[in-house]
Order: structure tokens, then C-alpha cells, then sequence
């Protein structure tokens, strides 16, 4: 029970930022992403687990709009808090933009380079900025993390636990400015962690300070090494400053065939980059480069990797998430862009087509479902046909192809679907889903359905479909309609992990 005038106070700090979060059509974790926080950061705060900060409380009047009402309720909060000796009413000033930390600055370009070789991953960042603001710069904070196996939290905290990472390994260096102009950086260590450092590049060193003044230009770069052992196959850009160009290139030795593919990640979902990687080879080293103009703050792109050469390193020693040298399925679908279950993407209903006009849409969505398509077919052999659906490649529109089991069958197309009819014949079979490709499910489904569809032309037609068919068909509109399988599997029914299913690599049985 709230006894206090604190607790009041902080009570309605936080009604009013929940009043406002629902009036603006938000959730917690869409909430918590506007305001660069942790996802579960608003939630935390309120549950009253979390005291609000004036940080918060400013972010969240930026990102809401909430007309002064969340900042004023902070500010009777705070001066309750610290039990200021003025109770009379005051106006306080409503902060009209929220920016981060070190808003000053700007990246006008940033280039991360990881090169390869002999056992180790050396990593080196150029960012030329501008001083934008109207205080000197005299520090610049930079993170660094790695995470041996990124989609086994667990696993990699308990690898990084027993090998930490360490400063003496990581050979750091910095260096600001250009040509003769060049200056080395003195740093100084913010954070030391088993697998994250932080470290302030001083625009200093032991001959004097050379801050970077308002309306000043320069280049600073920072290079840093980890071991294999210790790096997993992947790289992460996060987006922390405004930034206006962001290139990553990617250096392997050839000889190891390496395949490369980019990720987006964001609170609702892991999509595929939206522009495609650039390959070419120079002097026996595949070099991959991926570039983007004015990324979102606080967005964050990865390029992951595997190589099929022989001479490559193993990254299955020590793997918690692999199963006998394999990686987990749903690691492998993650990595090639498939959206995984828990995003807020799979429970939409997918908008359609506004045929012909939308014709050229229609086809990218199409071609970028084909392109998925031959992703997968590299990484599992699909004996039962498989099928996928716009949304499981992070675009929320009603199309959807499907392959069917019999050898060298063409994909089918399928735009703006809806079942018109469904046979009173039904079976029951297990089904997989490539967003949870660890189990299966018992569902029980028409043996014949006919579906009326779309052409480009916008003409409708209508096609039946049999069996294995008609099972695929009818999982793909259920993806456009925001519905997955577990939500047609009896309540007798249970997940069958992969690793138990006896019935991979063969067709449904009829």
C-alpha cells in the first residue's frame, strides 16, 4: 500500500507514462526501443521495479509528446525525493527533443573492416566526424564485444566466463587526424568485462591534448585484435551516433569458399539487409563490403558467415548449440534472415496487393522470397516441399511461395491467397516451420483446399491443391494471416524437438 508522498508522487510519474504510452499506440518494447533502452527497461519502471531518472523521464516526454505532463510528474517526484525545501508550484521547462549522449557529434562516414588470418580476426574502425555542437570534444567512447556463440546467450557467457577476453590480447590502438597531421590517442578503460570493454579514445597523448572544437573535422581510428577461439562468425555495426554513410568490409582468405549474408535486427524482428552484399577477390582473399546511407539511430546490422573450405576453422568446439558438429536448425534459419517465432511480424495479417498498380512490389516481394528459397534449399534438403511466406523474410505483405516434394518441382506463386473451400476429408501429419525449425507439430488439416489468388495483372484465379499441396498451401496463408501452426495442434498435443523426429528426410505418408 502507498503510504508515502514519494510513492504518490512516483505512482503518478508513472500512470501518466503509462496513460500516454497507450494513448500513443504503443507497447513497452516498441516504448523502450523509441527511447533507446533495454526492451524490458519500461516495463521494469513500470512495475515500479525500476526508479525513474531524469534521463528517462526526458525520453520519454521527447518520444510521447505528452505536452509537459511525464516531465512535469518526474520533476514532483524528484524534488520529493530529495525532500527540497520548496513545495510551491513551478512550470517546469518541457524539453522539446530528446537527443543522445554526445549529440555534438556526427559520423560523417564510418568504414569497420574484419580481416582474417591465422587463427585471428583483426578488426579496424575509421570514422570521420564532425563537431557539430558547441563544446569541444575531448573523449570518444567505444564499445567492444564479442559473443562466441550469438544465438546460445548461455553457452557464450559460460565460454567467455572460462576464456575472458583481455586487453593485453586485443592489442588496441588509435590514432586521430590525417597525413602529417596524424596524432596517436592515448584510452582509458570505462568498462572490463569478461566479453564487453569499453574504453575512452582521449584526444590526447603524452605530448598535449588536441580536442576537436566546434564546427572541426576529423578522422579517428581504431584497430583491435581477438582470436578466433573467441570471435564468433559474426560482425555488428550498431548504430550509436547520426550517422550518414556506414560501410562494413569483410576479408577471408578465399580458400575457405566463405558464404556471407546480412542481418537487420531491430526490437520486432531479424530481417535481411536491404541492400545486397558486394563481393570480389584480390590476391586469393574474398572480400565482402556492404554499405548504407543515413542508418536509423540506434539500428543495428550484422553480417554473419560460414566457410566451406577445407583449412577453415572448426566453430564447432565447444558449441552448446550445435548437435553432433551441426548447428541448431533454427540457428541456421536466423542466420540466413528468416524471421523466428516471438516476433510481432508472424502475428500480423500481411496487407495485399493493390494489383496491377503494385505490380512492381509484388514482383520484388517475389524475388526476394525466390532468392530466400535458394538460401535454404543450400542448407537442408526439404523431401516434404517447403514453402515461405513474405513475412518470414520481414516484409508484411501477401505473398508466398511453395515448392512442392516432387523432385525438380517449380516454386508456386501465390498473391493475395485466401481458402475458398476445404474438404470434409482431413488427416493429421507433422509439420515444421522454418521460424521454429527445432520441432515439430501434429496439426490436422483438409486434404483438398481450393485457394482463390492473384496474378500480376491483378486477374483472379482459383487453383485446388491435394494433399502434401494442400498441407503447404494452407501453412503459407496461415503466415499471411498472422497464424502459426501450434495455434491449429489439439490441446493433446505436443512440440517434437527435431533431434527426436523420426521422420526427416521422408514424405508425408498417404
Amino acid at each position: 500500500m502507498t503510504t508515502s508522498p514519494v510513492e504518490r508522487a512516483a505512482d503518478q510519474f508513472v500512470t501518466a507514462l503509462a496513460h500516454w504510452r497507450v494513448e500513443r499506440g504503443m507497447s513497452k518494447k516498441q516504448l523502450a526501443a523509441r527511447m533507446g533502452f533495454d526492451p524490458s527497461y519500461v516495463s521494469h519502471v513500470e512495475g515500479r521495479r525500476h526508479k525513474p531518472t531524469e534521463d528517462f523521464a526526458r525520453r520519454a516526454e521527447a518520444v510521447l509528446g505528452a505536452g509537459g505532463v511525464i516531465w512535469q510528474r518526474f520533476q514532483e517526484y524528484d524534488e520529493l525525493r530529495h525532500a527540497r525545501a520548496t513545495t510551491l508550484h513551478r512550470d517546469p521547462p518541457v524539453p522539446v527533443q530528446w537527443l543522445p549522449p554526445g549529440t555534438g557529434l556526427i559520423v560523417e562516414q564510418e568504414v569497420a573492416d574484419l580481416r582474417y588470418e591465422d587463427g585471428l580476426y583483426r578488426c579496424r574502425v575509421r570514422r570521420n566526424l564532425y563537431n557539430a555542437g558547441a563544446e569541444p570534444v575531448t573523449r570518444y567512447l567505444v564499445k567492444i564485444a564479442v559473443d562466441r556463440y550469438p544465438h546460445d546467450p548461455a553457452g557464450s557467457n559460460r565460454h567467455h566466463r572460462e576464456n575472458p577476453l583481455t586487453f593485453e590480447e586485443m592489442q588496441l590502438e588509435a590514432l586521430a587526424g590525417e597525413g602529417a597531421a596524424t596524432e596517436r590517442m592515448h584510452w582509458r578503460v570505462k568498462l572490463d568485462r569478461d566479453a564487453a570493454k569499453e574504453v575512452w579514445l582521449l584526444f590526447a597523448n603524452e605530448q598535449g591534448q588536441f580536442p576537436l572544437y566546434p564546427g572541426e573535422r576529423t578522422v579517428i581510428e581504431y584497430a583491435y585484435s581477438v582470436g578466433v577461439e573467441k570471435w564468433g562468425q559474426w560482425f555488428q555495426r550498431a548504430v550509436r551516433l547520426p550517422t550518414r554513410r556506414l560501410t562494413v568490409r569483410l576479408d577471408f582468405p578465399a580458400v575457405f569458399d566463405p558464404q556471407v549474408w546480412g542481418v537487420e535486427t531491430s526490437l520486432a524482428a531479424e530481417v535481411p539487409v536491404r541492400t545486397p552484399l558486394e563481393r570480389h577477390e584480390e590476391d586469393d582473399r574474398a572480400i565482402f563490403e556492404w554499405s548504407t546511407d543515413a542508418p536509423q539511430l540506434n539500428a543495428r546490422y550484422r553480417l554473419e558467415w560460414r566457410f566451406r573450405g577445407p583449412g577453415a576453422p572448426s566453430y564447432a568446439e565447444f558449441a552448446p548449440a550445435q548437435l553432433n558438429g551441426r548447428p541448431r536448425a533454427s540457428r541456421q534459419m536466423r542466420g540466413i534472415g528468416i524471421v523466428q517465432r516471438g516476433s510481432d511480424l508472424l502475428r500480423q495479417r500481411a496487407r495485399h496487393f493493390q494489383l496491377p498498380r503494385e505490380e512492381t512490389e509484388a514482383r520484388d516481394a517475389v524475388s526476394a522470397l525466390l532468392g530466400a528459397l535458394g538460401r535454404l534449399e543450400e542448407l537442408h534438403d526439404f523431401s516434404k516441399g517447403v514453402g515461405l511466406a513474405a513475412p518470414q523474410i520481414g516484409r508484411s505483405v501477401a505473398a508466398a511461395i511453395v515448392r512442392g516434394p516432387e523432385p525438380g518441382a517449380e516454386p508456386i506463386v501465390l498473391l493475395n491467397p485466401r481458402v475458398v473451400y476445404e474438404s470434409a476429408d482431413r488427416d493429421e501429419q507433422y509439420e515444421g516451420c522454418l521460424s521454429f525449425f527445432d520441432y515439430r507439430g501434429l496439426v490436422r488439416r483438409p486434404l483438398r483446399i481450393d485457394v482463390e489468388h492473384a496474378r500480376y495483372d491483378g486477374a483472379r484465379v482459383i487453383t485446388s491443391f491435394e494433399r502434401a499441396m494442400a498441407r503447404l498451401v494452407a501453412h503459407e496463408i496461415d503466415h499471411l494471416e498472422g497464424r502459426l501452426y501450434v495455434d491449429r495442434m489439439s490441446s493433446e498435443s505436443h512440440l517434437v524437438p527435431v533431434a527426436v523426429y523420426q521422420q526427416t528426410g521422408k514424405p508425408w505418408d498417404y
